[in-house]
């Protein structure tokens, strides 16, 4: 099996689904990677980023507050409290979504150094876009 399918779920609806290369999820014992493949698990996850590598090897980013990840036969499906898909055609636009996106870590965040990491690591993934 050489596909995984990644959907991410908040209460207001589907906020992204589609076939991907690789997911790497800020769960709350740390960063892990999923490929196709992966065996079975439910895991927490907390306040960070999700990192998508599409098929076309470009990424997406999903900021998420916290919420859980049930991973199986090829599909992992995250379930978030509230999420945040950073994502913009124009320089205004991905501002407004990082904005966004840190505003809702922030309300998680209790740790600022953390959040300070999180922020960092979430500008440079989105220059590189």
């Amino acid at each position: 099996m050489n596909k995984l399918h990644l959907e991410i779920v908040t209460p207001e609806g589907l906020v992204f689904s589609n076939d991907v290369k690789s997911v790497v999820l800020p769960g709350s014992e740390g960063e892990f990677g999923v490929l196709p493949g992966h065996a079975s698990l439910i895991s927490l996850l907390k306040a960070g980023l999700i990192d998508i590598e599409n098929e076309d090897k470009n990424h997406d980013i999903v900021a998420i507050n916290w919420g859980y990840v049930k991973i199986d036969e090829g599909k992992a499906v995250v379930l978030a409290d509230g999420a945040v898909y950073v994502s913009g055609s124009s320089e205004s636009e991905l501002a407004h979504s990082l904005e966004k996106a840190k505003d809702l870590i922030q309300s998680m965040s209790s740790e600022t150094n953390a959040f300070a990491a999180t922020v960092a690591k979430l500008d440079s993934m989105a220059r590189a876009k």
